[in-house]
Protein backbone atom coordinates (compact mmCIF):
# COMPACT_ATOMS: atom_id res chain seq x y z
CA UNK A 1 0.00 0.00 0.00
CA UNK A 2 1.65 3.32 -0.82
CA UNK A 3 1.98 6.09 1.70
CA UNK A 4 1.50 9.45 0.41
CA UNK A 5 2.28 12.88 2.21
CA UNK A 6 0.40 15.57 0.87
CA UNK A 7 1.34 19.35 1.51
CA UNK A 8 -0.76 22.19 1.49
CA UNK A 9 -0.82 26.10 1.07
CA UNK A 10 0.31 27.18 4.75
CA UNK A 11 -2.01 30.19 5.20
CA UNK A 12 -5.53 28.58 5.20
CA UNK A 13 -7.27 25.49 6.67
CA UNK A 14 -8.18 22.00 4.03
CA UNK A 15 -11.52 21.29 4.16
CA UNK A 16 -14.25 20.86 1.52
CA UNK A 17 -15.20 24.11 2.61
CA UNK A 18 -11.88 25.15 1.63
CA UNK A 19 -12.67 28.48 -0.74
CA UNK A 20 -8.85 28.13 -2.53
CA UNK A 21 -8.45 26.17 -5.35
CA UNK A 22 -5.29 24.33 -4.61
CA UNK A 23 -7.28 23.86 -0.86
CA UNK A 24 -10.06 22.28 -2.45
CA UNK A 25 -7.75 19.54 -4.84
CA UNK A 26 -6.05 18.55 -2.07
CA UNK A 27 -8.85 17.77 0.21
CA UNK A 28 -10.93 16.30 -2.84
CA UNK A 29 -7.72 13.74 -3.82
CA UNK A 30 -6.77 12.89 -0.87
CA UNK A 31 -10.57 11.77 0.00
CA UNK A 32 -10.16 9.93 -3.47
CA UNK A 33 -7.03 8.16 -2.65
CA UNK A 34 -8.34 6.99 0.85
CA UNK A 35 -11.28 5.79 -0.70
CA UNK A 36 -8.75 3.53 -2.81
CA UNK A 37 -6.87 2.10 0.50
CA UNK A 38 -3.88 4.50 0.18
CA UNK A 39 -2.40 6.03 3.24
CA UNK A 40 -2.96 9.32 3.42
CA UNK A 41 -1.22 12.14 5.81
CA UNK A 42 -1.74 15.82 5.10
CA UNK A 43 0.54 18.50 6.19
CA UNK A 44 -1.56 21.49 6.78
CA UNK A 45 -2.51 24.57 9.50
CA UNK A 46 -4.79 23.39 12.41
CA UNK A 47 -8.77 23.27 11.77
CA UNK A 48 -8.13 20.95 8.60
CA UNK A 49 -10.45 18.08 8.12
CA UNK A 50 -8.92 15.19 6.04
CA UNK A 51 -9.78 11.80 5.52
CA UNK A 52 -6.02 10.03 6.56
CA UNK A 53 -3.76 11.64 8.69
CA UNK A 54 -3.44 15.39 10.09
CA UNK A 55 -0.03 16.59 10.39
CA UNK A 56 -0.18 20.00 12.01
CA UNK A 57 2.17 22.48 10.92
CA UNK A 58 1.06 25.67 12.73
CA UNK A 59 -2.43 27.83 13.03
CA UNK A 60 -3.68 29.15 9.86
CA UNK A 61 -3.19 33.05 9.51
CA UNK A 62 -5.39 35.92 9.12
CA UNK A 63 -3.11 38.21 9.51
CA UNK A 64 -1.97 40.67 6.43
CA UNK A 65 1.31 39.72 4.50
CA UNK A 66 2.35 36.76 6.90
CA UNK A 67 2.51 34.36 4.46
CA UNK A 68 6.88 34.17 4.89
CA UNK A 69 6.73 33.54 8.47
CA UNK A 70 4.16 31.18 8.02
CA UNK A 71 5.63 29.29 4.71
CA UNK A 72 8.91 28.90 6.53
CA UNK A 73 7.27 27.54 10.11
CA UNK A 74 4.91 25.22 7.58
CA UNK A 75 8.39 23.57 5.81
CA UNK A 76 10.70 23.80 8.80
CA UNK A 77 8.12 21.69 10.89
CA UNK A 78 7.37 19.31 7.70
CA UNK A 79 11.09 18.72 7.44
CA UNK A 80 11.71 18.12 11.18
CA UNK A 81 9.10 15.26 11.21
CA UNK A 82 10.79 13.35 8.05
CA UNK A 83 14.25 13.24 9.51
CA UNK A 84 12.59 12.33 12.91
CA UNK A 85 12.09 9.14 11.36
CA UNK A 86 8.45 8.69 13.35
CA UNK A 87 6.75 8.06 9.54
CA UNK A 88 7.66 6.92 6.42
CA UNK A 89 6.34 7.82 3.04
CA UNK A 90 6.31 6.44 -0.69
CA UNK A 91 5.81 9.63 -2.10
CA UNK A 92 5.41 13.56 -1.05
CA UNK A 93 2.82 15.12 -3.07
CA UNK A 94 3.29 18.93 -2.31
CA UNK A 95 -0.02 20.73 -3.21
CA UNK A 96 1.45 23.87 -1.81
CA UNK A 97 3.35 25.77 -4.79
CA UNK A 98 6.58 26.18 -2.80
CA UNK A 99 8.03 23.39 -0.72
CA UNK A 100 9.64 21.45 -3.83
CA UNK A 101 12.65 23.88 -3.71
CA UNK A 102 13.87 21.99 -0.77
CA UNK A 103 13.37 18.76 -1.45
CA UNK A 104 16.98 18.34 -1.83
CA UNK A 105 16.80 18.20 1.98
CA UNK A 106 15.02 14.82 1.60
CA UNK A 107 15.69 11.35 0.20
CA UNK A 108 12.02 10.86 -0.67
CA UNK A 109 10.63 11.65 -4.09
CA UNK A 110 8.29 14.62 -4.79
CA UNK A 111 5.77 15.36 -6.99
CA UNK A 112 4.74 19.30 -6.97
CA UNK A 113 1.39 19.95 -8.82
CA UNK A 114 2.32 23.45 -10.42
CA UNK A 115 -1.37 25.00 -9.98
CA UNK A 116 -0.21 28.97 -11.26
CA UNK A 117 0.87 30.01 -14.16
CA UNK A 118 4.32 30.19 -14.76
CA UNK A 119 5.06 33.84 -14.00
CA UNK A 120 3.95 33.72 -10.74
CA UNK A 121 6.61 31.70 -9.72
CA UNK A 122 9.87 33.22 -8.36
CA UNK A 123 12.36 31.97 -10.86
CA UNK A 124 14.92 30.68 -9.18
CA UNK A 125 12.51 27.95 -8.18
CA UNK A 126 13.56 26.51 -11.70
CA UNK A 127 17.40 26.50 -10.69
CA UNK A 128 19.04 23.51 -9.69
CA UNK A 129 15.88 21.78 -8.90
CA UNK A 130 16.47 18.90 -7.02
CA UNK A 131 16.68 15.07 -8.52
CA UNK A 132 14.05 13.86 -6.68
CA UNK A 133 11.39 16.36 -7.64
CA UNK A 134 8.90 15.88 -10.43
CA UNK A 135 5.95 18.18 -11.56
CA UNK A 136 2.64 17.94 -13.16
CA UNK A 137 0.68 20.61 -14.19
CA UNK A 138 -3.45 21.06 -14.42
CA UNK A 139 -4.13 21.76 -18.27
CA UNK A 140 -2.16 21.72 -21.48
CA UNK A 141 -2.19 25.82 -21.88
CA UNK A 142 -0.58 25.88 -18.35
CA UNK A 143 1.60 22.92 -18.96
CA UNK A 144 2.96 24.72 -22.19
CA UNK A 145 5.02 26.84 -20.80
CA UNK A 146 7.11 24.25 -18.40
CA UNK A 147 7.65 21.89 -21.37
CA UNK A 148 12.04 23.00 -20.18
CA UNK A 149 11.57 21.01 -17.43
CA UNK A 150 13.10 17.63 -17.38
CA UNK A 151 10.84 15.70 -14.99
CA UNK A 152 7.25 17.09 -16.47
CA UNK A 153 4.64 14.31 -15.94
CA UNK A 154 1.53 14.35 -17.71
CA UNK A 155 -0.82 16.65 -17.61
CA UNK A 156 -3.97 15.54 -15.01
CA UNK A 157 -6.82 18.11 -15.06
CA UNK A 158 -8.77 18.52 -12.16
CA UNK A 159 -12.00 16.94 -11.26
CA UNK A 160 -14.60 17.27 -8.89
CA UNK A 161 -17.00 15.40 -6.57
CA UNK A 162 -19.88 15.14 -9.11
CA UNK A 163 -22.53 13.49 -6.55
CA UNK A 164 -22.22 17.00 -4.41
CA UNK A 165 -24.09 18.64 -7.40
CA UNK A 166 -27.19 18.30 -8.78
CA UNK A 167 -28.39 19.77 -11.79
CA UNK A 168 -31.21 22.43 -11.85
CA UNK A 169 -33.30 21.88 -14.80
CA UNK A 170 -35.94 24.43 -13.75
CA UNK A 171 -36.35 28.11 -13.42
CA UNK A 172 -33.30 30.81 -12.70
CA UNK A 173 -32.45 34.29 -12.27
CA UNK A 174 -29.27 36.51 -11.89
CA UNK A 175 -25.87 36.21 -12.22
CA UNK A 176 -23.25 34.49 -10.12
CA UNK A 177 -19.73 35.13 -9.50
CA UNK A 178 -17.92 32.79 -7.24
CA UNK A 179 -14.63 32.74 -6.04
CA UNK A 180 -11.07 34.22 -4.88
CA UNK A 181 -12.00 37.26 -4.58
CA UNK A 182 -8.65 39.51 -6.16
CA UNK A 183 -8.48 41.51 -8.97
CA UNK A 184 -6.45 38.59 -11.63
CA UNK A 185 -10.44 37.04 -10.93
CA UNK A 186 -11.98 40.49 -12.56
CA UNK A 187 -14.53 40.61 -10.08
CA UNK A 188 -14.97 44.23 -10.39
CA UNK A 189 -16.12 43.31 -14.31
CA UNK A 190 -18.47 40.63 -12.81
CA UNK A 191 -19.90 43.97 -11.13
CA UNK A 192 -20.17 46.05 -14.17
CA UNK A 193 -21.16 43.66 -16.69
CA UNK A 194 -24.32 43.37 -13.91
CA UNK A 195 -24.72 46.85 -13.63
CA UNK A 196 -24.39 47.52 -17.93
CA UNK A 197 -28.02 44.63 -17.94
CA UNK A 198 -29.08 46.34 -14.91
CA UNK A 199 -29.30 42.44 -13.60
CA UNK A 200 -28.93 41.18 -9.92
CA UNK A 201 -25.69 39.69 -9.44
CA UNK A 202 -24.98 37.39 -6.28
CA UNK A 203 -20.52 37.93 -5.22
CA UNK A 204 -19.71 35.36 -3.09
CA UNK A 205 -15.92 34.50 -2.10
CA UNK A 206 -13.36 34.91 0.61
CA UNK A 207 -10.40 37.97 0.54
CA UNK A 208 -6.84 36.19 1.41
CA UNK A 209 -4.76 37.82 3.98
CA UNK A 210 -3.25 39.75 1.67
CA UNK A 211 -2.63 43.39 2.03
CA UNK A 212 -3.10 44.11 -1.55
CA UNK A 213 -6.09 42.00 -1.69
CA UNK A 214 -7.80 43.26 0.43
CA UNK A 215 -7.19 46.60 -0.64
CA UNK A 216 -8.63 45.85 -3.79
CA UNK A 217 -11.88 44.65 -2.43
CA UNK A 218 -12.10 47.81 -0.39
CA UNK A 219 -11.61 50.11 -3.53
CA UNK A 220 -13.04 48.61 -6.32
CA UNK A 221 -15.44 46.07 -4.99
CA UNK A 222 -16.93 47.29 -1.29
CA UNK A 223 -17.75 50.57 -3.75
CA UNK A 224 -18.94 49.03 -6.40
CA UNK A 225 -21.67 47.08 -4.12
CA UNK A 226 -22.62 50.42 -2.25
CA UNK A 227 -23.61 51.59 -5.25
CA UNK A 228 -25.52 48.62 -6.93
CA UNK A 229 -28.52 47.86 -5.08
CA UNK A 230 -29.47 44.67 -7.23
CA UNK A 231 -26.03 43.59 -5.71
CA UNK A 232 -25.37 41.07 -2.70
CA UNK A 233 -22.24 39.81 -1.26
CA UNK A 234 -21.90 36.47 0.65
CA UNK A 235 -18.37 36.34 2.59
CA UNK A 236 -16.52 33.06 2.61
CA UNK A 237 -19.68 30.74 1.29
CA UNK A 238 -20.32 27.08 2.70
CA UNK A 239 -20.23 24.48 0.52
CA UNK A 240 -23.99 23.82 0.84
CA UNK A 241 -24.67 27.34 -0.16
CA UNK A 242 -22.18 27.21 -3.35
CA UNK A 243 -24.48 24.66 -4.38
CA UNK A 244 -27.42 26.50 -3.99
CA UNK A 245 -25.94 29.34 -5.32
CA UNK A 246 -24.81 27.54 -8.42
CA UNK A 247 -28.16 25.77 -8.85
CA UNK A 248 -30.31 29.03 -8.82
CA UNK A 249 -28.19 31.44 -10.65
CA UNK A 250 -28.84 32.21 -14.50
CA UNK A 251 -25.49 32.22 -15.77
CA UNK A 252 -21.62 32.37 -13.94
CA UNK A 253 -19.41 34.66 -14.90
CA UNK A 254 -15.36 34.20 -14.93
CA UNK A 255 -13.84 37.73 -16.70
CA UNK A 256 -10.59 36.56 -15.23
CA UNK A 257 -7.51 39.29 -15.99
CA UNK A 258 -5.01 36.22 -15.70
CA UNK A 259 -4.34 33.19 -17.47
CA UNK A 260 -6.33 30.55 -15.32
CA UNK A 261 -4.32 27.36 -15.34
CA UNK A 262 -8.02 25.86 -14.34
CA UNK A 263 -11.56 26.88 -13.20
CA UNK A 264 -12.96 24.57 -10.43
CA UNK A 265 -15.79 26.86 -10.26
CA UNK A 266 -16.90 26.36 -13.89
CA UNK A 267 -16.69 22.67 -13.62
CA UNK A 268 -19.29 22.88 -10.94
CA UNK A 269 -21.13 25.30 -12.84
CA UNK A 270 -21.54 22.50 -15.37
CA UNK A 271 -22.43 20.27 -12.78
CA UNK A 272 -25.23 22.05 -11.44
CA UNK A 273 -26.10 22.87 -15.09
CA UNK A 274 -25.23 26.22 -14.98
CA UNK A 275 -23.95 28.34 -18.39
CA UNK A 276 -20.57 30.16 -17.70
CA UNK A 277 -19.86 33.39 -19.94
CA UNK A 278 -16.02 33.44 -19.52
CA UNK A 279 -12.98 35.51 -20.94
CA UNK A 280 -10.63 33.86 -23.21
CA UNK A 281 -8.10 33.41 -20.73
CA UNK A 282 -5.38 30.72 -20.03
CA UNK A 283 -7.13 27.03 -19.51
CA UNK A 284 -10.63 28.83 -19.82
CA UNK A 285 -11.54 27.32 -23.43
CA UNK A 286 -10.38 23.84 -22.17
CA UNK A 287 -13.10 23.67 -19.25
CA UNK A 288 -15.66 25.91 -20.44
CA UNK A 289 -16.75 23.92 -24.01
CA UNK A 290 -17.98 26.92 -25.80
CA UNK A 291 -21.76 26.70 -26.89
CA UNK A 292 -22.28 24.15 -25.16
CA UNK A 293 -21.33 24.65 -21.20
CA UNK A 294 -21.31 28.01 -21.69
CA UNK A 295 -19.35 31.27 -24.17
CA UNK A 296 -16.29 32.27 -24.14
CA UNK A 297 -15.56 35.91 -25.23
CA UNK A 298 -12.45 38.30 -25.23
CA UNK A 299 -13.67 41.18 -23.25
CA UNK A 300 -16.58 42.42 -21.48
CA UNK A 301 -18.70 44.45 -24.24
CA UNK A 302 -18.45 40.78 -25.36
CA UNK A 303 -19.74 39.21 -22.34
CA UNK A 304 -22.69 41.53 -21.89
CA UNK A 305 -23.56 40.56 -25.91
CA UNK A 306 -23.26 36.86 -24.92
CA UNK A 307 -25.39 37.21 -21.75
CA UNK A 308 -28.04 38.06 -24.33
CA UNK A 309 -27.60 34.54 -25.94
CA UNK A 310 -27.33 32.69 -22.58
CA UNK A 311 -30.53 30.81 -22.80
CA UNK A 312 -29.09 28.61 -26.11
CA UNK A 313 -27.19 26.93 -23.61
CA UNK A 314 -29.11 23.63 -22.50
CA UNK A 315 -28.49 22.69 -18.71
CA UNK A 316 -28.97 19.16 -19.40
CA UNK A 317 -25.73 19.38 -21.66
CA UNK A 318 -23.90 21.33 -19.36
CA UNK A 319 -24.25 18.21 -16.38
CA UNK A 320 -23.52 15.82 -19.47
CA UNK A 321 -20.22 17.12 -20.06
CA UNK A 322 -19.58 17.49 -16.45
CA UNK A 323 -20.01 14.09 -16.05
CA UNK A 324 -18.21 12.98 -18.69
CA UNK A 325 -14.87 15.37 -18.48
CA UNK A 326 -15.02 16.18 -14.55
CA UNK A 327 -15.00 13.52 -12.57
CA UNK A 328 -12.66 13.48 -9.43
CA UNK A 329 -12.39 9.52 -9.80
CA UNK A 330 -10.67 10.02 -13.04
CA UNK A 331 -7.92 12.41 -11.66
CA UNK A 332 -7.39 10.23 -8.61
CA UNK A 333 -6.87 7.15 -10.74
CA UNK A 334 -4.25 9.47 -13.63
CA UNK A 335 -2.20 10.63 -10.49
CA UNK A 336 -2.32 7.13 -8.84
CA UNK A 337 -0.58 5.89 -12.42
CA UNK A 338 1.89 8.95 -12.14
CA UNK A 339 2.58 8.20 -8.20
CA UNK A 340 3.14 4.26 -8.83
CA UNK A 341 5.05 5.60 -11.97
CA UNK A 342 7.74 7.43 -9.76
CA UNK A 343 7.98 4.70 -7.20
CA UNK A 344 9.13 2.75 -9.50
CA UNK A 345 11.56 4.86 -11.15
CA UNK A 346 12.83 6.28 -7.68
CA UNK A 347 15.94 4.54 -6.53
CA UNK A 348 19.34 5.73 -5.00
CA UNK A 349 20.13 9.34 -5.49
CA UNK A 350 21.19 10.75 -7.31
CA UNK A 351 18.17 10.16 -8.73
CA UNK A 352 17.30 9.57 -12.36
CA UNK A 353 14.89 11.86 -14.47
CA UNK A 354 11.38 9.87 -14.76
CA UNK A 355 11.07 9.59 -18.43
CA UNK A 356 7.62 11.55 -20.06
CA UNK A 357 4.80 9.64 -20.77
CA UNK A 358 6.28 6.35 -18.98
CA UNK A 359 3.35 5.35 -16.81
Amino acid sequence: MLRILYIAYPLLTVSQQSAGGAEQMLWTLEHEMAVRGISTTVAASSGSQVSGELLITGEPSSQADDYERRNREHQDRILQWLHSGRQSFDLIHDKSGSFWPRAAEIDIPVLATLHLPRHFYPQHYFEDIPANVSFTCVSASQAASFVDLNNLMEVVSNGILLSQFEPNYGARAGLLWLGRICEEKGTHLALDIAARLDSPITLAGQVYPFSYHQQYFEKEIASRLRQMPKASFISSPSMEEKRKLLREAQALLIPALADETSSLVAMEAAASGTPVVAFSRGALPEVVKDGVTGLVVDEMEEAVEALGQIGKIKPEACAQHAQKSFSSGRMAEEHLRIYECICRHSSAQPRAAVPQGSF
